[in-house]
């Protein structure tokens, strides 16, 4: 008698390695997508910034996430100039 899938009756259902990395990786996205839901919340306080064109009060968050923004384009950058030449 066979099971589901053509598998010798009593046959145990093994998780290939592939479909464990892929749960692995979709457990830490929701884990960092929480933990950044969590940062976002938590920072919302108006802080004062001197931005280039004056100064205005903005959500630390906001001002945070600019800053990552930024740093994430100049990085690109350096990284792209290095490979270039």
């Amino acid at each position: 008698m066979r099971g589901p899938a053509n598998q010798p009756a009593g046959a145990h259902h093994r998780t290939p390695a592939r479909g464990r990395r892929e749960q692995a990786r979709t457990i830490a996205a929701f884990g960092l997508g929480g933990l950044g839901v969590l940062f976002a919340v938590l920072n919302v306080d108006e802080v004062e910034v001197n931005w280039i064109l004056g100064t205005w009060s903005t959500p630390l968050i906001i001002v945070i996430a600019l800053s990552f923004l930024v740093g994430a384009g100049v990085g690109y950058l350096v990284a792209r100039r290095r490979e270039g030449g």
